[in-house]
């Protein structure tokens, strides 16, 4: 009887789509078991694909609209629109990091003014009757003010002026009038990690380095986001786990937009059928780009796997990399990094498909 496998990675970020992984996973298994039954299922959790993966399930159509990215500049952006007049969203088309080179990754100047510009839209010109956000992959740290501006809240400094709330400018803001906010129906957002917003497992500290930002340039985009804290009477938003996902992105749905948090998985999971597509198969296959620490805090493969740990089903992690942290996690049956091949990085990123397509094949445990 064929083994029944199970392939939902996620992406491998810089060099494989979560579908292009789940393609060179089947490969491997194909090539030493072709009679192998495969269900294919990317993943995401609020970050890069989020949309994709609602639309390969859901269908609807995509919607385009003007909007800028995280630098502010003019770009042409896309969402879902669904059967049923949801408008779903994923923040990093308009403001995520994969849009950026490395010498543009600035966080004290990026902004989620695009996130905003998709929601106004989908308000004023299809009259979305409800949103999903995928909040995650983002290039910036400014707690969801950008996008607050545009959604009509007023950022003003001490003479009463417009200041434009990037997180070199918060410290500028003296008064912030959220009465002026456009009305919104109700928004779900799903992110991909559960940290506050401040402190040692907030926004700055956990994941602005990886945006670009100096060590001079860390208190200063805490202060920003701390003193936004204070103007809103925020609080009690930015102890709820996941305000810090996308830069304290979540802070400012909760607080400007009155949404409700929930992790990306979970949702995704819903939509997919996932729980009995898991108990249905023999073996699960799963892996991204980085198996670390902060995958360990909601993202998609380490939830998948807890998921399978339920049902007793085991999962292989294939991954670009893995630390210490995640290898002791013991939620998997194996954990495989493509850097374990002994293969120079260069090679791995441009030839990642068939890398991880021998890897596969070469320890995928016999039956």
């Amino acid at each position: 009887m064929p083994r029944r496998f199970l392939v939902a990675p996620d992406k491998f970020k810089g060099s494989l789509g979560a579908e292009e992984a789940a393609a060179a996973i089947a490969a491997g298994i194909r090539r030493m078991e072709p009679d192998a039954e495969i269900d294919f299922c990317p993943i995401a959790d609020g970050g890069e694909g989020f949309t994709e993966t609602v639309h390969s399930a859901l269908g609807g159509r995509w919607i385009t609209c003007d909007a800028v990215d995280a630098r502010g500049r003019p770009i042409s952006s896309r969402y879902l629109l669904t059967e049923d007049d949801t408008a779903v969203i994923g923040m990093a088309e308009t403001a995520g990091i994969w849009r950026l080179t490395n010498d543009e990754r600035h966080p004290l100047t990026a902004t989620t003014r695009g996130v905003g510009m998709q929601i106004r839209h989908a308000v004023e010109r299809h009259r979305s009757a409800r949103f999903v956000l995928g909040i995650g992959g983002s290039a910036t740290n400014d707690g969801g003010s950008g996008m607050a501006a545009e959604l009509g809240i007023r950022f003003l400094g001490v003479d009463g002026a417009a200041v434009d709330p990037l997180p070199a400018n918060l410290p500028d803001v003296r008064e912030i009038r959220m009465l002026e906010r456009i009305p919104l129906p109700s928004i779900t957002a799903a992110c991909d990690v559960d940290n506050l917003l401040l402190g040692p497992r907030g926004a700055t500290a956990v994941f602005s380095r990886q945006k670009g930002a100096t060590e001079d340039d860390r208190p200063r985009l805490e202060s920003a986001l701390s003193h936004l804290v204070s103007l809103t009477d925020g609080v009690r938003e930015a102890e709820t786990p996941g305000a810090g996902a996308a830069g304290g992105l979540g802070f400012g749905l909760l607080r400007f937009a009155g949404a409700r948090l929930v992790p990306g998985f979970e949702l995704l999971a819903g939509v997919l059928g996932l729980e009995q597509r898991i108990q249905d198969a023999d073996l699960v296959i799963t892996g991204e780009g980085s198996l670390d620490e902060q995958s360990l805090g909601g993202k998609g493969p380490v939830s998948l796997a807890k998921m399978a740990g339920r049902h007793g089903v085991p999962v292989l992690a294939y991954c670009g990399d893995a630390d210490e942290v995640a290898q002791r996690c013991g939620l998997f049956a194996g954990i495989h990094p493509l850097t374990g091949t002994g293969l120079p990085l260069d090679a791995l990123m441009t030839e990642a498909a068939s890398v991880l397509t021998a890897l596969v094949a070469s320890t995928l445990p016999v039956r």
